[in-house]
């Protein structure tokens, strides 16, 4: 069962992708949606809201792309779950269910375990996801690309 939103979890692999990549110069948007099978522009805002939370850096220009602004060890998976998050917020209806059971009992015990979760979250720092994708060798294909060349 997961428990976060596809926009969260899309933050943390947005974010540990930008950690593993942007080590010669930005990761444009284009090739990182590429890289997780979506299309260019459905990043955009929740890149945005990362760099607005101040989790990466943005760079415009022929070269530009995004960046971590902090270490990675200054990182937690909760910061970028609470910024994507956030921005989801900004965009759901301000309409919300009538029910006194669901505002007086079930938004309150929701909330405080989502707070609790959050707070596990905060120890799974993205040099921790970083370690693992290398340990993995999720990328291990380009990896070879990349150092694949002639003199």
């Amino acid at each position: 069962m997961l428990l976060l939103s596809k926009r969260s979890v899309l933050g943390i692999a947005a974010v540990v992708d930008i950690a593993l990549h942007a080590r010669n110069g930005a990761v444009a948007a284009k090739a990182l949606a590429s890289r997780h099978n979506l299309p260019p522009r459905h990043l955009e805002t929740l890149l945005q809201s990362l760099v607005r939370s101040g989790i990466l850096k943005g760079m415009r220009g022929p070269r530009g792309g995004y960046e971590l602004a902090r270490e990675r060890r200054r990182i937690s998976a909760a910061d970028i779950v609470r910024s994507a998050m956030s921005s989801e917020h900004e965009d759901e209806d301000a309409e919300k269910p009538g029910s006194p059971l669901i505002s007086a009992v079930i938004e309150p015990a929701l909330h405080e375990a989502g707070l609790k979760f959050l707070a596990q979250l905060d120890s799974v720092t993205v040099e921790d996801l970083c370690r693992e994708t290398e340990i993995k060798a999720v990328f291990s294909s380009e990896a070879a690309e990349i150092a694949d060349f002639t003199i």
